[in-house]
C-alpha cells in the first residue's frame, strides 16, 4: 500500500499527462459539494418516528436539559387555563337601571372565544357574570320594553394583561434529563416518551450557544468526508483507469454529473421533499453508457457516500440506492435501444421497492412500519430515470463522447457518408464491410467492444474516396496508374487516404472516437509494397523510410490494434491463391508477426493471448468466407 501511494504522488508530479492540474477538478467539486450541503442549526443530525427501532448507537446525555411538552400538551393546558379566564370589562354609569349591556359583537367576540363567564369592573371592584345575564340593546328592549344604552366596554389593554399573565403560570417544560443519563441504546423501540426526550434535546441543541461551534464541527467532518470519498475515486481511477484519469474531458463528465445528482439531492432537502424523487441511477446509466461497468459502480458509490452525509436516514438511504445503481448497471448493459432504458427504470423501480420493504420489516416486524407515499417517490423516480435519454444526447455532443446508440445508427448502411463510399469507392465499400466483421468478431471474442470496432471498421477508408481508381480494389480489371508513377509519389498517394479519410470524417462531425480508427489502421507501418519496389530499383541507396511510411499515430486502443489487423489480414487474403486452412493461417501469421515486429502494438494493452484468440477468430472466419462450392453440371441434351 506504501509503494503504491508512493507511486501515485510520484506520478502527480510528474509531467506525464499533467493529471496533477486534473486533481483541482474533484477539489472544485467537493468545495460545491460542501457549499451546497444543507446547513443545520446543530449537530443533532439523528432521525427516528415512534414505534420504529433506534437504528444508532447507545445515546446519553452531554449535558442536562429539560424535557419539553409537546405542542398537544401545551394546546391542552393552555386550553384548560383559558377555560377559567374572564375577559375584563368596565361598567358606565348614568344609565336608568342597573341593566348590563354590550354590543353585539362584542357578546358574539366572547361566544366566539368560549368565555362563559366576564369580569365587570365599577370602580375599584370587580365582579362576576354569567354571559347569560348581559344583555345587547335589543335584548334589554325585548326584556324590559325600553331602550337601554350600552354601558359595558371591553378594557382591551387589562384583558390582554390578565391573559398573559394567566398564561405565564404555564411551563413549557416537565422533568429534567442529566448530564451522562442514559436516553435511548441501539434497537430499542421509540415511545412516545422517548421521543419526547429526544425530541427535546434537538431543541436544546439548537440553542445558539452550541450552535456556533457545532456548526464548525460539522462543516468540518463533512469536508473531510467528501475529500475522502473523491480520493478514493481518484486512487481507483489511478490504479485501474489511469487514461480516464488523463483526460480532461472524462473528468469533468466525472464530476459533473455527480455534482448534478448531489445538487439536487441538497435542493430537495432544502425545500423539505424526499430525497428518494431524486434519480441518483442517473450517474450509473451514464457513466455505463460512455465507459464501463465498473467504473459506473464506483462513481455511483461515490455519490451515494457523500449524499449518505446529509440525509436523514443514512442507512436506509445507502442500502436502497446502492441496490438501485447495481440493479441500473446490470439491466443496462451496452444500451443501444431506447427500450432499454425504460425497461432499466422499471427494474429500478422494483429493486427501490423491495429493499425498501424488506428494511422496514427487518427493523420493525411490522407491517404499519412500511409508508405508502415512499412507493409514490419511487415510481417519480424511475419516471425521471427515463429522461436520462435527454442527458445523454446533451454529455455525448458536449464531451464528443460517442455512445451505442449512436454507434447504432452510424452502421446503418444507408447513412449519406457510406452510401457516397460505396457508389464512389465499391470496392473499398465491400473491403470495409469485410473488415468490420472480421474485426467485430475478433474484438467480441477478446472482450473489447465489439460494435465501436465494427463501426469504426466501416469508415476507416472513406479517405480512398478522394481517389478511388488509385487503390486496387476500385479498378475493376482496368491498369494500375500507380504503376506508372515513382514509388515514391505512389506510396504518398496510397498514404493520403489517411489525412484525407480524417478531412471528411470531421466535415460529417463523426466522433473522435471513429476518427481515432483513421488516424490509426495503418499506424506508422510501411507501404511495403512501394518501398520494396524502389529498394529494388535503387540497390545501394540509403532510402529515406519517412516517405513511405504513414504519419500514425499507433494505436493506443486494443479496438484500434483489432481493427489494424483486421484491415491488413483481409486485404492479404485477396492475395491468396490457395484459401485453405493451412494457408491462411500462415498469411494471418505473417502478417500479425511483422506488425508486432514492427512496434505497432506497443502503445496498447494486448496480451499474448489476446493475439492468440485474434489469431484464432481470423483464421477461422477467413476460412469461412472463402469457403469452396461445388460446380453445378450442366444438363445433356
Amino acid at each position: 500500500m506504501k509503494n503504491l501511494f508512493s507511486s501515485f504522488f510520484s506520478s502527480l508530479s510528474s509531467k506525464n499527462g499533467g493529471i496533477v492540474w486534473r486533481l483541482g477538478i474533484f477539489v472544485v467539486l467537493a468545495v460545491f459539494v460542501v457549499l451546497l450541503f444543507p446547513r443545520y442549526n446543530n449537530t443533532f443530525r439523528y432521525h427516528f418516528e415512534v414505534g420504529k427501532p433506534w437504528g444508532y448507537a447507545k445515546l446519553t446525555a452531554d449535558f442536562d436539559f429539560p424535557i419539553y411538552k409537546t405542542d398537544e400538551q401545551m394546546a391542552s393546558e393552555q386550553a384548560k387555563l383559558l377555560s377559567t379566564f374572564m375577559p375584563t370589562y368596565r361598567y358606565i354609569k348614568g344609565t336608568q337601571r342597573q341593566v348590563l349591556v354590550m354590543p353585539l359583537s362584542e357578546l358574539e367576540w366572547a361566544e366566539s372565544e368560549n368565555y362563559g363567564r366576564v369580569s365587570v369592573l365599577q370602580g375599584r371592584v370587580a365582579k362576576s357574570y354569567m354571559l347569560s345575564e348581559i344583555y345587547t340593546p335589543k335584548t334589554a328592549f325585548e326584556r324590559y320594553g325600553y331602550d337601554c344604552a350600552v354601558n359595558l366596554v371591553r378594557d382591551t389593554a387589562l384583558t390582554q394583561a390578565d391573559r398573559e399573565k394567566l398564561l405565564a403560570t404555564m411551563t413549557p417544560t416537565q422533568g429534567l434529563v442529566q448530564k451522562d443519563e442514559k436516553i435511548i441504546d441501539y434497537g430499542d423501540i421509540v415511545t412516545e416518551r422517548s421521543y419526547q426526550i429526544l425530541q427535546s434535546l434537538r431543541r436544546a441543541y439548537d440553542d445558539e450557544s452550541l450552535g456556533t461551534r457545532q456548526r464548525t464541527l460539522s462543516i468540518i467532518g463533512q469536508t473531510i468526508l467528501v475529500l475522502l470519498f473523491l480520493c478514493l475515486l481518484v486512487v481507483y481511477l489511478y490504479v485501474f483507469r489511469l487514461n480516464y484519469l488523463r483526460s480532461l474531458s472524462t473528468d469533468l463528465f466525472f464530476c459533473l454529473v455527480m455534482f448534478i445528482v448531489i445538487a439536487l439531492a441538497c435542493l430537495a432537502l432544502r425545500f423539505g421533499l424526499s430525497v428518494y424523487l431524486i434519480p441518483f441511477a442517473w450517474v450509473p446509466i451514464m457513466t455505463r453508457v460512455f465507459f464501463d461497468s465498473r467504473t459506473a459502480l464506483f462513481l455511483h458509490f461515490t455519490t451515494i457516500l457523500i449524499v449518505s452525509i446529509i440525509v436523514p436516514t443514512p442507512v436506509e438511504f445507502f442500502f436502497i440506492q446502492i441496490a438501485a445503481g447495481m440493479i441500473a448497471v446490470s439491466s443496462l448493459g451496452d444500451m443501444t435501444r431506447r427500450a432499454q432504458l425504460f425497461q432499466t427504470a422499471g427494474w429500478i423501480l422494483l429493486a427501490q421497492s423491495v429493499s425498501y420493504a424488506a428494511i422496514s420489516f427487518a427493523q420493525t416486524g411490522e407491517w404499519n412500519s412500511i409508508d405508502p407515499w415512499m412507493y409514490f417517490y419511487f415510481l417519480i423516480c424511475a419516471l425521471l430515470t427515463v429522461a436520462c435519454y435527454g442527458l445523454i444526447y446533451t454529455f455525448e455532443k458536449l464531451f464528443r463522447f460517442v455512445s451505442s446508440i449512436t454507434l447504432i445508427e452510424l452502421t446503418d448502411l444507408n447513412s449519406e457518408l457510406l452510401h457516397t463510399l460505396a457508389e464512389k469507392a465499391p470496392g473499398t465499400f465491400q473491403h470495409s464491410i469485410q473488415v468490420s466483421n472480421l474485426a467485430s468478431e475478433a474484438a467480441k471474442t477478446i472482450g473489447a467492444n465489439a460494435l465501436l470496432v465494427r463501426t469504426g471498421a466501416l469508415y476507416h477508408d472513406i479517405g480512398k474516396m478522394a481517389n478511388p481508381i488509385y487503390f486496387i480494389e476500385n479498378q475493376q480489371g482496368t491498369e494500375n496508374p500507380l504503376l506508372a508513377m515513382d514509388p515514391r509519389d505512389a506510396a504518398q498517394v496510397i498514404i493520403s487516404h489517411v489525412t484525407e479519410g480524417e478531412k471528411i470524417a470531421r466535415r460529417h462531425h463523426l466522433p473522435e472516437a471513429l476518427i481515432q480508427f483513421i488516424t490509426t489502421h495503418h499506424g506508422t507501418s510501411l507501404v511495403r509494397y512501394f518501398y520494396n519496389t524502389y529498394c529494388n530499383a535503387h540497390p545501394g541507396e540509403k532510402v529515406d523510410e519517412s516517405l513511405f511510411r504513414y504519419p500514425g499515430s499507433r494505436p493506443t486502443t486494443v479496438e484500434g490494434a483489432v481493427l489494424m489487423m483486421a484491415d491488413a489480414i483481409e486485404a492479404r487474403s485477396r492475395s491468396l491463391t490457395d484459401y485453405s486452412e493451412a494457408s491462411i493461417a500462415e498469411a494471418v501469421n505473417q502478417m500479425i508477426d511483422s506488425q508486432i515486429a514492427d512496434n505497432q502494438f506497443a502503445e496498447t494493452k494486448l496480451s499474448f493471448k489476446d493475439v492468440e484468440d485474434i489469431r484464432r477468430v481470423f483464421t477461422s472466419r477467413l476460412t469461412a468466407m472463402n469457403h469452396h462450392r461445388i460446380s453445378y453440371p450442366t444438363l445433356n441434351k
